[in-house]
């Protein structure tokens, strides 16, 4: 990765692991007392052993999102990288945005002690919100444009550019809430997003290296944790932390529709919901024995572990075409 700023996003790296692995290790004992996860009752009848596991481990990543950011922000105010620096504040501000959505949503849950936090239409209304202020400073503040780069050329495409643009938001950042369903399996996912995002930004956008840096470093620091058996899990907090970051990367590498690629797992997740219900809803049949996709493979016998190993290779696989896309 011949980057001169190498050593740099590697600190951004060990900062952001140590500072996620010290705030979720002091978290778990006190979420224990007070933020038990309640279990969906018609999932996996094997994950009711699960209740009482804590959640919302998610402020974790807050705290080291919020270090690592605010030093890479004044690294590059230093090195006079104006742009880069102040679209990774705009990301800083979205992305802790959609985590307050998942705290909100996550303590409703507790609150009420089943799985079912703010209503989906609360929850899309208040991520769209969000998206659409983060897209508006972005074109007032850096003056971004509505033409899409690819490796073959640039579309412009104009007005068009901002719906596109929210739906691969609003869809990545639930995609990510939708694949947070088997211990390790949302934090495996980000590693490799983020594995993919530094290939594709390396040397061309600081931005997107530190957003990439960091969220490798809180998923790693994370996996100690929620591995297979999991001592706490993310939370919506958590989970739309990861697909906030993810979406907003993409963004700024000029083309939002990267995401389809290396956020490929995702897209996979949120699929087979979509053609669950439809499918459900003609022939009165279930597609997968459950959905998303990942409950299928628990169904079909898959232990955890080797689910999120599947989909960590699966993530880097499908990112291979953005190489030649976007490159």
């Amino acid at each position: 990765m011949a980057d001169e700023n190498i050593v740099f996003y590697l600190l951004i790296f060990v900062l952001a692991f140590f500072v996620t692995a010290v705030s979720v290790r002091s978290l778990i004992p006190k979420l224990r007392k007070s933020a038990e996860q309640p279990i969906y009752e018609e999932g996996p009848i094997w994950h009711l052993k699960k209740q009482g596991t804590p959640t919302m481990g998610g402020i974790g990543f807050v705290i080291a999102l919020t270090v690592s950011f605010l030093i890479s922000a004044l690294y590059l105010f230093a090195k006079q990288e104006y742009y880069f620096a102040t679209s990774l504040l705009l990301t800083l501000l979205f992305a802790l945005s959609n985590a307050l959505i998942g705290i909100i949503d996550d303590y409703a849950k507790i609150r009420k002690k089943e799985n079912a936090g703010l209503t989906p239409i609360q929850k899309l209304l208040l991520q769209a919100i969000v998206a659409t202020i983060f897209l508006i400073a972005r074109r007032l503040i850096l003056l971004t444009s509505t033409t899409i780069i690819f490796s073959f050329g640039t579309i412009e495409l104009g007005i068009f550019y901002y719906p596109i643009a929210l739906i691969m938001l609003l869809g990545t950042v639930n995609s990510a809430n939708l694949t947070d369903g088997v211990d390790g399996i949302a934090s495996g996912v980000a590693f490799a997003i983020g594995i993919s995002l530094a290939f594709l930004s390396s040397g061309a956008n600081y931005e997107v290296e530190f957003i990439a840096f960091t969220v490798m470093g809180i998923a790693v620091a994370f996996l100690i944790f929620n591995l297979h058996p999991a001592k706490i899990f993310m939370g919506d907090t958590g989970s739309l932390l990861f697909g906030s970051l993810v979406a907003a990367a993409c963004t700024s590498l000029g083309n939002p529709l990267i995401i389809l690629f290396v956020g490929g797992v995702y897209l996979v997740e949120s699929l087979s919901v979509i053609l669950q219900v439809v499918f459900f809803k003609f022939t009165k049949k279930r597609l997968f024995k459950m959905a998303p996709f990942h409950h299928h493979l628990e169904k079909c016998g898959w232990a955890e572990n080797k689910i999120v190993i599947w989909a960590i290779i699966m993530t880097l696989v499908f990112s291979l075409p953005a190489i030649f896309l976007f490159v």
